[in-house]
Parts: C-alpha cells; sequence; structure tokens
C-alpha cells in the first residue's frame, strides 16, 4: 500500500490514544476498497465485514468470536468462511495476528509499508499498534552476524495500558 503523509505516521500508536474513531473506521475501509481496486483484489462482503468487525474496537478478535457474528448475520456458519476472510486480509496487510491472543486486529497503518509492534494490556485485552524495526538494533545486528536474513517477525509487548493504570491509581 502506499504512502499518505496526511496519515498516522507508523509512529503513532492507535488504540490508547482519544482520536476519531468513526474516521478511522471509514478511512481504513476506504484505504482496504481503494488497495483491493488498484490490485485487482475482490473485497467480497464477508471480506469487509470481518474487517468491519475488526474496526469496532481498538482489541484483538478471535476468529470464531468473528464467526459467531457473521452467523448471526446470515454469512455462513462454517470456520473456513472466516478463516479464508482473515487470511486474505492478512495477506495483504489489513489486518493483523496477535500470536500471543490468536486472535486478530485491523492494521492500524494500512497505507503504510512497516513492521508492526503489539502493546497488549492484560488487563483489558485492548491492542496498540505502532512501529518496531527489527532488522536493525540487537535482533538485527544478531542476525546479520549469523548471515541471516529477517523477512517476518512478530513483536508483542504486554503491559498496562494508560486507562487501566489510571483506574489502578484512584
Amino acid at each position: 500500500m502506499t504512502s499518505d503523509p496526511a496519515k498516522n505516521t507508523t509512529d503513532d500508536p492507535l488504540g490508547f490514544a482519544q482520536h476519531d474513531h468513526s474516521g478511522c473506521v471509514g478511512d481504513a475501509l476506504a484505504a482496504a476498497e481503494s488497495y483491493c481496486s488498484a490490485e485487482g483484489l475482490r473485497f467480497t462482503p464477508v471480506r469487509r465485514r470481518v474487517l468491519e468487525i475488526l474496526l469496532q474496537d481498538h482489541r484483538a478478535v478471535g476468529a470464531y468470536a468473528i464467526l459467531d457474528q457473521l452467523r448471526e448475520e446470515g454469512f455462513g456458519s462454517q470456520p473456513p468462511v472466516v478463516y479464508r476472510a482473515l487470511d486474505f486480509l492478512v495477506a495483504n496487510g489489513l489486518v493483523h495476528k496477535i500470536e500471543r491472543l490468536n486472535a486478530f486486529i485491523a492494521c492500524a497503518h494500512p497505507s503504510h509499508a512497516h513492521a508492526p509492534a503489539f502493546l497488549i494490556c492484560r488487563l483489558c485485552d485492548s491492542v496498540a499498534e505502532t512501529h518496531s524495526s527489527p532488522a536493525k538494533g540487537t535482533l538485527g545486528d544478531a542476525a546479520k552476524a549469523a548471515g541471516f536474513l529477517i523477512e517476518r517477525t512478530v513483536v508483542e509487548a504486554e503491559g498496562v495500558c494508560p486507562d487501566c493504570a489510571d483506574k489502578a491509581d484512584t
């Protein structure tokens, strides 16, 4: 996907910060439609609905929770329905898998090529996406020394989000 400097940069974590959520959802859906159109990909009603479900909150959602919602809305009741949609969305950079939670979250920066890092609140399960540079720093140095080329990393940190920390302080 192409970069748009007017949008959030990959250094802006999303999920814990206050923002125009309806604008965030609208922008993400428009970016997905534009990307699929430009690449000649089919953005089917099921794929769109799965992305909409993931955009509802900045929380990771499991495949079966998504399937339950799709079933209620008449999109199908078999796991392949949701897994095919998720595979498409992940492969095209519109959704990320949160390995620790075995769940999925809509990409906060779909118009930027990036290596995301996820900040996961252990109390409320909210997730903020930010940028990482695994090929640089200690991991990059170790890979380079071993003659290893990093192709993909998953960076996930667990802790307490600002809202939960504020509630604990009161």
